[in-house]
C-alpha cells in the first residue's frame, strides 16, 4: 500500500479560537517567519515568547505569525517519538497560558512536487522580480511524487516551503489524540 501524505495547516474556521502573533526571541525581537520554514534546523537562544493576537480557545496546533507551527506539548511528544529525525521542537511561552507549547520546525526539505499533477504558476520576467524568475509563484492542488519522499514523516516541499507535509501515520496519530486546530489536505 502506498503511503499517503497531507498538507497540515491551521484550521482558522474554528469558532472562538485564539490567534497567535509572531514569536519574540530572548532579545525582545520578532523572529523572522521565513527562518522557521526553510526545512532546516533553527538556532534560537533562550525561550521564545508568543503574544496572543486575538484571545480565545487554545488549540493543540496553531500557526503563529505567518505559518509558524506551534504545538501543545502532547503533540510535540508524539512528534518527537514518531518523527524524531524530521522535527526540531523549540520551547515557547504563550502569554497567560500555563500549558507547555513548542514551535515545530520541519528539518527536512524535499524536492518532491509533482509539477505535472499540480497547478503551478512560475515567476516570470514580466512580474518585475528578476531574482525569482522560474521559481514557484503559486502552487495549487499540490501533488507530490511519493517516491522522492523516502522515510520522511514531516517535511517541507522544496520550492514551496509554506506547506508543512505530514505522513498518514502522523495525521492518524493527531486525529486519534483529538488534536485541535488541525486541517489536512491530501497531497
Amino acid at each position: 500500500m502506498t503511503q499517503r501524505f497531507f498538507d497540515l495547516a491551521d484550521d482558522v474556521y474554528i469558532p472562538h479560537r485564539w490567534h497567535l502573533d509572531t514569536p519574540i526571541d530572548s532579545q525582545g525581537q520578532r523572529v523572522h517567519d521565513w527562518d522557521f520554514k526553510r526545512g532546516t534546523p533553527v538556532h534560537v537562544e533562550g525561550r521564545l515568547k508568543i503574544p496572543i493576537e486575538i484571545a480565545g480557545r487554545p488549540l493543540d496546533f496553531t500557526e503563529a505569525g505567518i505559518r509558524i507551527p506551534v504545538v501543545h506539548v502532547k503533540v510535540a511528544s508524539m512528534l518527537a517519538e514518531r518523527a524524531r529525525g524530521d522535527v526540531q521542537l523549540i520551547p515557547a511561552d504563550i502569554e497567560g497560558q500555563p500549558d507547555q507549547y513548542l514551535v515545530l520546525v520541519a528539518t527536512r526539505l524535499i524536492r518532491c512536487i509533482d509539477e505535472k499533477a499540480s497547478r503551478i504558476l512560475l515567476w516570470t520576467h514580466e512580474d518585475g522580480e528578476p531574482d525569482r524568475v522560474g521559481q514557484y509563484r503559486d502552487v495549487r492542488d499540490m501533488r507530490i511524487d511519493r517516491a522522492k519522499v523516502g522515510s520522511a514523516k514531516v517535511f517541507r516541499p522544496e520550492g514551496w516551503e509554506v506547506a508543512l507535509i505530514v505522513s498518514e501515520e502522523i495525521k492518524d496519530a493527531l486525529e486519534r489524540m483529538g488534536a485541535t486546530g488541525t486541517r489536512f489536505t491530501e497531497v
